[in-house]
């Protein structure tokens, strides 16, 4: 019985080893962690190859009796670029808006601007255009609903703008009318958080 008894403790103890040593080739392996970090991104720029300073003025008439010819005050010179990386949860998109920053469009005269379609030189989720927008000094929206998206940098890439320079609609604009109130204008296009 006792030889019984070793002969099973030895029995045990051999079993015992082997599935120790089947346990302990596990240490040939590890693990570490990777973080992985992105970046808020939110940049935006104009872009024109004559420069961002544009000039727009109606042509004087020719004859007595004319008015003055606003049929060509319009400028497509500049373009919209931006990088944007959002946060889903804490900003899910961002807009672009347009205002007047600094001087004032003359009496009798209304100033619009258009961004068009972007242009397909980046990838991301692009910003919408929004309708034509009559500049002021309020911060109106001209592009909305941009996502991580870029633009692509420099002249034909993002939204084009369009400026057009018009005689005001409401009767009496033309009295209004003074060459003491040429201006120039700051207008600001900014990349806000939603």
């Amino acid at each position: 019985m006792k030889n019984f008894l070793r002969a099973s403790l030895i029995a045990s103890l051999l079993a015992f080893a082997g599935i120790s040593g089947l346990y302990a080739q596990d240490d040939n392996d590890d693990a570490h962690n990777v973080v992985i970090t992105l970046p808020e991104v939110a940049l935006l720029d104009l872009e024109s190859s004559a420069g961002t300073s544009i000039s727009l003025g109606p042509d004087a008439p020719t004859e007595a009796g004319e008015a003055l010819d606003f049929s060509e005050e319009t400028n497509s010179d500049i373009w919209i670029n931006y990088s944007s990386i959002i946060g889903s949860k804490t900003e899910p998109s961002r807009d672009i808006t347009v205002q007047i920053t600094s001087g004032k469009v003359p009496d009798g005269l209304e100033l619009t601007a258009i961004a068009a379609k972007d242009a397909g030189m980046g990838d991301g989720s692009m910003g919408t255009p929004t309708a034509k927008i009559i500049l002021d000094n309020s911060a109106q929206e001209i592009i909305k609903g941009v996502g991580s998206a870029y633009t692509g940098n420099g002249v034909s890439k993002g939204h084009q703008l369009t400026y057009q320079l018009a005689l005001n609609e409401k009767k009496g604009s033309y009295a209004k009318l003074d060459f003491d109130n040429s201006n120039t204008l700051a207008i600001t296009y900014t990349l806000t958080d939603q």
